[in-house]
């Protein structure tokens, strides 16, 4: 029988951070100018989703935007706090 290897953190450079947003929106806005620097601080990838192109996003998240996924997980909505995404990014 093989032991359970522990699963480690991951990363920060193995994260993938997403901001759920959409165009004219100036929260959305600040928390891009706060991911941005975080990921680019971190080495975390960042992409950007636009919720009028994505049905199923503009469901879930109409009421939240801006929306920070970490890994697809939720971490946080409307205002992102720079050192609570470093923390969450490990770094």
């Amino acid at each position: 029988m093989t032991p359970l290897l522990p699963r480690g953190k991951k990363k920060a450079g193995d994260r993938v951070v997403t901001l759920i947003g959409k165009p004219g929106c100036h929260l959305c806005d600040d928390a891009r100018s706060v991911v941005e620097r975080v990921c680019a601080e971190t080495g975390a990838a960042f992409e950007e989703k636009d919720i009028t192109r994505d049905e199923e996003l503009h469901r879930a998240y109409w009421e939240q935007i801006p929306v920070v996924l970490v890994d697809g997980e939720q971490h946080t909505f409307w205002r992102v706090d720079a050192a609570r995404l470093r923390r969450e990014l490990g770094a």
